[in-house]
């Protein structure tokens, strides 16, 4: 199994970036995904979850109205739109997956990528 994140990067407060997260090794399709955060010497925030068929999403409230979650089950890939980015959205980003939903339990998800790193800095 295998999520690897990609797009971080350095960005000025108010910019956007898009994270994506390839996954290989499960069957993605049936699996619901997120997208949890750990800012510097914090532990891990759930940011945001989408179910197998992309009918049902969810946001914390810290990040709802400015982040938007999705995936193509066609490429395997979950997504990460953030837009109007402070710099407590810095953090290391990292995707999950679990075959059950899971809500907020960061702890108890499947499995996990490296994560990508989102500073936000001006």
């Amino acid at each position: 199994v295998q999520l690897v994140e990609s797009g971080g990067d350095l960005v000025q407060p108010g910019g956007s970036l898009r994270l994506s997260c390839a996954a290989s090794g499960f069957t993605f399709s049936t699996y619901w995904m997120y997208w949890v955060r750990q800012a510097p010497g914090k532990g891990l925030e759930y940011v945001s979850s989408i179910s197998a068929g992309s009918v049902t999403t969810t946001y914390a409230d810290s990040v709802k109205g400015r982040f938007t979650i999705s995936r193509d089950n066609g490429k395997n890939t979950l997504y990460l739109q953030m837009n109007s980015l402070k710099l407590e959205d810095t953090a290391l980003y990292y995707c999950a997956g679990s075959r059950r939903y899971k809500g907020t339990s960061t702890e108890s998800y499947d499995y996990w990528g490296q994560g990508t790193q989102v500073t936000v800095s001006s």
